[in-house]
């Protein structure tokens, strides 16, 4: 286990068409690390704007209780939703309001890191984080992801330090997990699998 001392902040970024399984289950992920280390862990949804009800892509409606605030996190997670449904709600209607991407340029820095898994990829892209650097995404959304100058990679998670990426739905397990083992340890990891009845599967690409 970690040792307790500073806490561990995660932020899971919430819009309207947002996939349910891709924010619940990296929350579930890192709300869970906290009865496996002793080290504090915050993880909580915030959206652009005020806080609000979000809408996500199957009719659930989630109440966000927090605001944009990146530098009250030591993580942000970007889940997908969307991006095959143009005329709905979701990553792509939230490139073309460009609110989030800029968010998302603009909270990089020393100290943070960005994740993002399945479409939710695709608005790291349109804040051109991914520009040149190993990144993957759901599988219907590589072409695009490459076309805009993402160095495509085939893993199911890919670590380029401060940006770490995940592939399709079910992927935002493995990212969730990967970060807790590379922030909390393999002890914590390893538990919150055996809670979750669930082994990570796929490679993780790392430098």
């Amino acid at each position: 286990m970690a040792d307790g001392g500073k806490p561990w902040r995660v932020q899971v970024v919430m819009f309207d068409g947002v996939e349910e399984l891709d924010f619940a289950a990296p929350y579930e992920v890192f709300a869970a690390a906290r009865f496996f280390t002793d080290r504090p862990v915050d993880v909580r949804y915030v959206t652009t704007g005020r806080p609000r009800t979000v809408r996500a892509a199957y009719g659930t409606a989630v109440r966000v209780g927090h605001g944009w605030a990146p530098e009250e996190a030591e993580v942000i997670v970007v889940p997908g939703g969307g991006y095959a449904r143009p005329e709905e709600p979701g990553v792509r209607a939230e490139i073309r309001r460009g609110v989030l991407p800029a968010a998302l340029a603009a909270a990089a820095r020393p100290g943070l890191t960005i994740g993002a898994l399945c479409t939710g990829v695709m608005l790291l892209s349109a804040a051109g984080l991914t520009r040149g650097r190993p990144c993957t995404t759901h599988h219907k959304a590589r072409p695009d992801l490459e076309r805009q100058g993402g160095l495509l990679t085939g893993a199911r998670v890919v670590d380029d330090g401060d940006l770490v990426t995940a592939g399709g739905i079910t992927s935002g397990l493995e990212l969730a997990l990967w970060l807790v083992r590379r922030e909390l340890g393999p002890g914590p990891a390893t538990d919150i699998e055996a809670m979750l009845e669930y082994e990570a599967r796929g490679t993780v690409w790392t430098r």
